[in-house]
């Protein structure tokens, strides 16, 4: 009897996602919790899994067709041990025998498995699966929702690319040498297109651009906002942050300044609670948040992303350091849920990775501020009447007008700059 396999919830407030691949083909044998489509919704990338194992009869999507929550992705027919995860019957894992792939009730025969055989006189194109990849399915590539999506954008097939992350993994940096290779290919759906002027490339708007569009126009058309500009001297944490990598390091640890940064804007928000808070307008109410939850933007290739880190306050130095690693990697990886993105009370925004001094960042409504974090530089400051060299980290703190006055976030913002001149407070916080 044939099996629909429909979309799970995704998560609160998500009810649909675009479909990014579909793993797996009409007539294919699937295993249970085997990948069967990869979906991009409003901020992560999911692969969803089959509950169950069988022969693929029938497939509802293809690439770039959005699938609302509970709808039928694909049907198959079960081999006969087959049972759904969730299934209250269903038989324990030790009693249950190798499944027998059964014939699909209608549809044409499944692929069978291309056994190696002699090389094929004319060569295949660069980025064609060899034989021995051809035998692996696109799900069994051991590679994260991000390579996956860049993979696709530059054209390059996964099981062509030899993996040097742990356990094989395919990185980023992999499918980059199989480019500088030169193993690309042409976007045949983007030839022959123009505006009447000369050529041009026409492309979809991925979910998170258009979430991060909707996010930005509410921000700058509900939030009056002001932004105030200062300098940090961290010239006393930067030689403690020296002193300390090479420990670090020894834990699998990158120690950047950002930890010490994070750590001064939770313990000032502890002091300024406004700036923490939220304002409710059409209740007339403002809404002190009692947890500290810093969002931390990511630049990645499909947009910023600002995953939060959950009571802030209440972390120290190094297992700060080692949670920011994490989430960097999780997040380029798209190795993350929607609620890690949700529940911020305050964002900090790393210009300085990239380069810049200054700006004017765009407050995460409903939060009421942001901080951004400029590029440190030496610069000659005055110090007890003397010209020293100092290394200098600009700050730039943009705030809500409507709940934050000019002194409110003038105090914070000095707040944040004492921890950062003076390390030691940092490291004695709690």
């Amino acid at each position: 009897m044939a099996v629909e396999i429909k979309l799970p919830a995704l998560g609160d407030g998500v009810d649909s996602g675009d479909v990014l691949e579909v793993l797996v083909k009409e007539g294919d044998t699937i295993e249970k919790d085997q990948g069967i489509v990869e979906l991009e919704t409003d901020k992560a990338t999911v692969i969803v899994p089959s509950d169950y194992a069988g022969v693929v009869t029938k497939i509802n999507f293809a690439e770039g067709d959005n699938v609302p929550v509970g709808a039928v992705i694909l049907t198959l027919e079960p081999s006969e041990s087959a049972s759904p995860a969730s299934s209250e019957a269903a038989v324990p894992e030790a009693a249950v025998p190798e499944p027998t792939p059964a014939p699909p009730a209608s549809a044409s025969p499944p692929v069978q498995e291309v056994q190696p055989g002699p090389e094929p006189t004319t060569p295949p194109p660069p980025t064609a699966p060899t034989t021995a990849a051809a035998e692996k399915s696109q799900s069994e590539v051991a590679a994260g929702p991000a390579v996956r999506r860049f993979a696709r954008e530059v054209g390059i097939d996964l099981r062509t690319v030899t993996g040097t992350g742990k356990h094989g993994r395919i990185r980023r940096e992999d499918v980059l040498a199989v480019v500088r290779n030169g193993h690309r290919f042409a976007d045949s759906s983007s030839t022959g297109q123009t505006d009447g002027h000369g050529p041009v490339r026409i492309e979809k708007m991925p979910k998170i651009r258009q979430t991060i569009a909707r996010k930005m126009h509410e921000s700058w058309s509900t939030v009056p906002r002001v932004t105030n500009f200062d300098d940090a001297d961290i010239t006393d944490l930067e030689e403690i942050r020296q002193s300390s990598k090479k420990q670090y390091e020894a834990q699998n640890i990158k120690l950047t300044s950002m930890p010490f940064v994070i750590k001064a804007v939770a313990m000032a928000l502890k002091a300024h609670p406004l700036i923490n808070a939220a304002v409710d307008v059409d209740n007339g109410q403002v809404i002190y948040k009692e947890y500290i939850n810093i969002g931390i933007a990511v630049d990645t290739d499909r947009g910023l992303v600002v995953p939060n880190m959950r009571d802030a306050d209440k972390i120290g130095i190094p297992e700060m350091a080692r949670q920011l690693g994490e989430m960097a990697e999780n997040v380029r990886e798209s190795n993350f849920s929607i609620d890690d993105l949700r529940g911020g009370t305050f964002t900090i925004s790393n210009l300085g990775a990239i380069g810049g001094t200054y700006s004017t960042p765009i407050i995460n409504v409903p939060e009421t501020a942001i901080l951004l974090v400029g590029r440190s530089r030496k610069l000659p400051v005055v110090v007890e009447n003397e010209v020293k060299i100092r290394l200098m980290m600009p700050l730039s703190l943009s705030y809500d007008h409507r709940l934050i006055d000019g002194g409110a976030a003038a105090r914070f913002l000095n707040e944040v700059i004492g921890y950062l001149e003076a390390p030691s407070r940092l490291l004695l916080a709690l």
